[in-house]
């Protein structure tokens, strides 16, 4: 081979020569055993990534063979691989030359899990405190595990979950939150996300085609049951719940709540309104789609116990282990009236057939053996405390400021007199000095204009605090920054 000899892209054959030999040169040093194949998975690589382009000649076989010091039949067998896969094509006497057919782009593993804002403040509401995960018992329950799961139980599961960790939970569920709760009508599920695609997709199949929402509520409802095909409607609340007449008039048969403690309000669901809420889900034959999302968590007295308890026949009821543990676990329940317990465990079947039976077996070990209960007590300490100095460092930097909702979660409602406003100002002021809220108008379903219009007016701020994730130093700095960024305004 002479480099007077060019390939059709123009560039002179020794240099393609001399490229592959580079790029192939670390696999033919491999052991003996493993040569051939890493041979061939550089030289695949090579033309995926476009370092050898389509349309060049590559060497003879018997030149790279020489070039790399292998045999001739380790090149040939790389090449007919790679020819029979289409990555390169060959003729009788006209050599081997790239494919065109690959199109590939260079692999990447982007990470498109969300991400704190990187505010010197962050008070964006949702998070738990990942550093309280409960790593040494939860490492002991996996080892615990491992030990002693039979085989037949790394099958396929039941698509509702392990029986030991429904019994597990049935009886967890009962006495911490007074469900009615048969084993036999709890699914597993990956969090309270799946939970509600899952009721989407069932309350699709029977012909329903809205349900209802809390206004303002979780923003997540919206895109969750729109994969399922069903449509939300926001529907207001009072101070005591879901406003009862526009709930009548909206025509839905089903409705989600947040009962024992309304996010993001803050309210806890009178008992006039449970039982009003019930009484309409019995007269339209519909059901009430409970979100237990941090009912374990209230601190001036015991915790409201589950509205599904009242009727369990008219109420799905979801949690999760995502405030309580971490939610990057993916692991929750969902507990289903009779009439749709069927539907939704076969569209768990067809969805994903089932949880993983891992995870499944080592959380009902942690709650069996009280590491769960431990855990929830211990959150329940910090978390108070965390509350408690929020609302003592609102009272200190901004006075006359008022939290309302109950004492319970994960975050509070705090509605700043009328001098710091108007409110769209001061969110500029303190995004400006690096503090990161959530305004309480960020979580209304209605069209997003409509939510803030009254914005720019002279009222007061109300935002929406989460504190969960925070040590009470951290609070206390961040109340103070955001005090110090709206001064010049109060001046």
């Amino acid at each position: 081979m002479t480099s007077s000899e060019t390939n059709p892209a123009g560039g002179p054959e020794r240099q393609v020569a001399s490229a592959a030999w580079e790029l192939l040169l670390p696999a033919a040093s491999a052991p003996a055993r493993t040569r051939g194949r890493s041979l061939q998975a550089a030289l695949r690589e090579a033309v995926r990534s476009g370092r050898l382009a389509p349309d060049t000649r590559l060497p003879s076989s018997r030149d790279l063979a020489a070039d790399l010091g292998v045999s001739r039949g380790l090149i040939t067998e790389a090449y007919e691989q790679l020819t029979a896969e289409g990555y390169l094509r060959s003729g009788r006497g006209a050599g081997t030359w790239v494919g065109g057919a690959v199109r590939a782009a260079r692999p990447r593993a982007r990470d498109l899990a969300p991400r704190a804002t990187g505010a010197r403040a962050d008070f964006v509401p949702g998070t738990p405190d990942l550093s309280m995960f409960p790593r040494a018992a939860w490492a002991a329950a996996q080892r615990g595990v491992l030990a002693e799961l039979p085989h037949h139980e790394l099958g396929y599961p039941d698509p509702r979950g392990l029986p030991r960790l429904r019994t597990a939970l049935a009886e967890l569920l009962a006495r911490r939150r007074g469900v009615v709760a048969d084993p036999e009508r709890i699914v597993v599920v990956s969090g309270v996300a799946q939970a509600t695609t899952l009721l989407g997709f069932v309350l699709h199949a029977r012909g329903l085609r809205d349900v209802g929402v809390e206004n303002p509520g979780s923003p997540q409802h919206d895109a969750l049951y729109a994969a399922a095909g069903v449509t939300t409607v926001p529907l207001p609340l009072d101070d005591e719940g879901l406003v009862l007449g526009p709930l009548r008039e909206s025509g839905v048969r089903s409705v989600v709540a947040t009962p024992a403690h309304q996010f993001p309000t803050g309210i806890a669901y009178s008992a006039r309104r449970r039982t009003e809420l019930l009484d309409w889900a019995r007269s339209v034959d519909g059901f009430v789609l409970e979100d237990d999302y941090d009912g374990d968590f209230r601190y001036d007295r015991a915790p409201v116990g589950a509205l599904q308890g009242l009727d369990p026949e008219r109420v799905a009821y979801t949690g999760s282990v995502s405030k309580s543990l971490a939610p990057g676990l993916r692991l929750g329940w969902l507990l289903v009236p009779e009439a749709l317990a069927e539907d939704v465990v076969e569209r768990k079947r067809t969805m994903d057939l089932g949880h993983p039976t891992l995870d499944q077996a080592l959380f009902a070990r942690f709650v069996e053996r009280g590491d769960y209960d431990r855990q929830l007590r211990r959150c329940q300490r910090a978390y108070r405390e965390r509350r408690d100095a929020l609302v003592s460092a609102l009272e200190e930097h901004f006075p006359g400021a008022e939290v309302t909702g109950i004492a319970a979660g994960l975050h509070v409602i705090a509605a700043l007199p009328d001098r710091y406003g108007p409110q769209e100002g001061f969110l500029g002021r303190v995004a400006a000095a690096g503090v990161a809220v959530r305004p309480l108008t960020g979580y209304s379903h209605a069209d997003h204009a409509h939510a803030r219009a009254g914005e720019g007016g002279e009222q007061g701020v109300r935002l929406v605090l989460g504190y969960a994730h925070l040590p009470p130093t951290r609070i206390r700095a961040g109340v103070q920054l955001m005090a110090e960024a709206t001064a010049a305004r109060r001046r």
